[in-house]
């Protein structure tokens, strides 16, 4: 009987803290946005997107239940034009 009680007890215990991981895809790009900035992050774009559709760039997080997630990708370098010689006549 003690041990169905505890059985009990931790799977109650255990979904309150579940729900809490679900966060508002909103409020976890602002969360991500700042840590990057932070970090002198620079040319980045973050984009909340379907779980299930595709996007070029690196998943870093999920959110509304899991059923979006949040892409990192980085904006393509700038190509620079070679340098001109000025020595040369």
């Amino acid at each position: 009987m003690k041990l169905l009680a505890a059985i009990g007890v931790l799977l109650f215990v255990s979904v309150p803290a579940h729900a809490q991981g679900a966060k508002a895809c909103d409020e976890l790009k602002d969360e991500i946005t700042k840590k990057l900035d932070a970090k002198g992050v620079k040319g980045y774009t973050l984009e909340i997107v379907a779980k299930d559709k595709d996007a070029e760039g690196k998943v870093v997080g999920t959110c509304d239940g899991g059923t979006k997630k949040v892409v990192y990708s980085r904006a393509s370098a700038p190509t620079e034009a070679p340098a001109k010689d000025a020595a040369k006549p």
